[in-house]
């Protein structure tokens, strides 16, 4: 990767999962080894992940405030520890769902979100949080994109998923399939293009083509043999902002759109509920299907997969998604 001034902020994740060890091993890779990075969590849980993995401690400079992160960039460090002093070592385990280790990973996101709000840094690139473990600390909030909508006062943050040319937006996120369906009105799904529509104006997205969006049932409904909600709903939102300009096409079959955007048909698929788009992306390669959370105060991207409790601690995590969120958060942030 070209030589940046921008700086991104990591925070660690649940610590009791795979979040601090794809950290440390991804700082390691050759193109992020002079990318001005700061993560934030706990120095205690780093300095032992390193002697139980054998990896080397990856900061040149640990710091325990805000105002050290700037002196530390100023000096000329690429690798910078925020501490937060988290987790009670004596108390701390790997592979549970545990309310100290939910906090932990709340409190990072914290701390990276201030860093965001200061100007300290220009993006977040996040790591997995176990949302039990979020439950079990007292924390409300279900996941990233709610937390961070709430930290930084945003209403309407968007989830879209890039997998190398691949673009999906998704409608609803975390609903029962029930309730999602149920989410699918008019009002809902037109708001939801237009919302698009303007993220995907960017010279990120290849203007020349259209937008498209998913049908929710089989082959569409098939004018209401098998559900109308293409009929009642969904239709008349797409007519409705094509009428308005918008260049948007559908609904069409999930089982064809995903392969039309990914040979360049389309710049962006709206999906309209959770699976659908997460089947999509994740088959055509899990580990660079990259989140990218839009309409906040700054880029957010993040790994999607999660803390994977199952090998925790055991040095067995693969790093590559980490990688390539902290490099897709540089590449929007330097474009």
């Amino acid at each position: 990767m070209k030589p940046s001034n921008k700086i991104i902020a990591v925070p660690m994740g649940d610590p009791s999962g795979i979040g601090p060890e794809i950290v440390l091993k991804a700082l390691k890779d050759k193109d992020l080894l002079e990318k001005r990075i700061v993560v934030v969590g706990d120095e205690g849980i780093f300095s032992t992940l390193c002697k139980k993995t054998h990896h080397p401690f990856p900061f040149s400079k640990v710091v325990s405030s805000v105002s050290e992160v700037s002196l530390a960039l100023k000096e000329g460090h690429s690798h910078i520890l925020l501490n937060l002093d988290l987790v009670d070592l004596s108390l701390f385990r790997y592979k549970v769902i545990d309310g100290m280790s939910g906090k932990a990973a709340y409190e990072s996101i914290v701390g990276a979100v201030e860093l965001a709000t200061l100007h300290i840094v220009d993006a977040i690139a996040t790591t997995p949080i176990q949302k039990e473990s979020l439950k079990a600390a007292g924390i409300k909030a279900i996941g990233h994109t709610e937390i961070l909508g709430e930290l930084t006062h945003s209403s309407h943050p968007v989830t879209m998923f890039e997998t190398h040319s691949l673009h999906i937006f998704f409608m609803t996120r975390h609903l029962s399939l029930r309730d999602a369906c149920d989410a699918v009105t008019r009002e809902r799904v037109y708001d939801f293009i237009k919302q698009v529509d303007a993220i995907t104006k960017s010279d990120l997205f290849d203007s020349h083509t259209p937008l498209a969006v998913a049908a929710l049932n089989p082959h569409g409904g098939e004018h209401g043999l098998f559900g109308d909600e293409e009929m009642k709903e969904i239709i008349p939102a797409i007519q409705r902002a094509q009428e308005e300009g918008i260049d948007v096409v559908g609904p069409i079959g999930a089982d064809s759109v995903f392969h039309m955007a990914k040979i360049g048909r389309f710049k962006a698929v709206l999906s309209l509920y959770h699976d659908q788009g997460h089947i999509a992306a994740k088959t055509l390669d899990f580990e660079k299907t990259i989140s990218v959370t839009w309409n906040l105060p700054f880029i957010r991207t993040s790994v999607d997969h999660g803390t994977a409790l199952d090998i925790a601690g055991e040095n067995k995590a693969s790093e590559v998604s980490m990688i390539e969120a902290i490099k897709v958060a540089f590449r929007y942030i330097e474009r």
